[in-house]
């Protein structure tokens, strides 16, 4: 009967050892760098209203990769002692390139407003070159040693490059360059599962109409980190982002052109965590 006893009490401690969750050692890291590399599947529509004035899908018409790896870098710094307030950044760019014999005209209107085509069958080179410097400021407005729930705001800065160079019946040899700056605000979810594990998540939105300039950003991504040693981790994430920008003028502070921008990828991030 003792023995019968003694085994009921050990199981049902046992079953309650199941649903206590385990408390971390440390708190949430004060300062942390992720060191990463990023394979993205991207998609890119241009207009460009001066100079070239073309509408193309750049990798389907001009040849440019539909995926690229790049390498990019992150850090993170809470800079008050209840490690509330929160400072992100983050930087890393595309480069692509391509040569392909268009299978479409390509009208467009020169420098002096002349339309000109570039027949099918010429021979096109191009160039498509875009970074991504992001700034983020959070708050977490509900925090303990498992949950930290965060708003922020937040500034996306974006250098395009792009030009195009044809020979044939016309002569084409033409770039545009110019930057988009666009603000968000996001959410932040991130979980303790356990003291090693984690799972960190994000949305970011913008959407603004001014005069003649629209402008939209959707930014998500999740991952998960596993934090072995005291001082290094590893994560596998997941990135998508979708930027839309119209303009024929200059009513938004910092875009000068005249066109449309649609880009946007995908795509799995493989990083290495310094923390503290």
């Amino acid at each position: 009967m003792r023995i019968k006893r003694k085994f009921l009490s050990v199981f049902i401690a046992a079953s309650l050892l199941l649903f206590i969750k385990p408390a971390l050692a440390e708190d949430w890291e004060k300062f942390s760098l992720d060191l990463g590399y990023f394979i993205s599947n991207v998609n890119t529509d241009l207009r460009i209203g001066s100079g070239l004035g073309v509408s193309i899908d750049v990798e389907d018409l001009l040849g440019l990769d539909t995926t690229n790896s790049v390498f990019r870098v992150g850090a993170l710094w809470r800079f008050t002692d209840n490690r509330r307030h929160r400072l992100d950044l983050q930087w890393f760019s595309f480069r692509r390139d391509g040569s392909k014999s268009i299978l479409d005209d390509i009208k467009y209107k020169d420098k002096d407003g002349i339309e000109q085509i570039i027949q099918a069958g010429t021979q096109v080179e191009s160039f498509f070159d875009l970074d991504i410097y992001q700034a983020a400021y959070s708050y977490s407005f509900f925090q303990d040693d498992r949950v930290d729930l965060a708003a922020s705001i937040g500034l996306y800065v974006m250098p395009i490059h792009f030009g195009l160079k044809a020979t044939g019946l016309v002569d084409v040899d033409e770039t545009e360059r110019f930057t988009a700056p666009l603000p968000t605000l996001g959410l932040r979810a991130d979980f303790a599962i356990t003291p090693e594990w984690y799972f960190r998540s994000g949305l970011q939105v913008f959407y603004l109409e001014i005069g003649e300039f629209t402008g939209s950003i959707l930014e998500t991504h999740v991952a998960v980190e596993y934090l072995p040693w005291k001082n290094l981790g590893f994560g596998l994430g997941f990135d998508g982002l979708i930027v839309r920008v119209d303009s024929d003028g200059e009513d938004y502070p910092g875009i000068d052109f005249k066109g449309e921008v649609n880009f946007d990828y995908r795509g799995l991030l493989l990083y290495t965590k310094i923390y503290f």
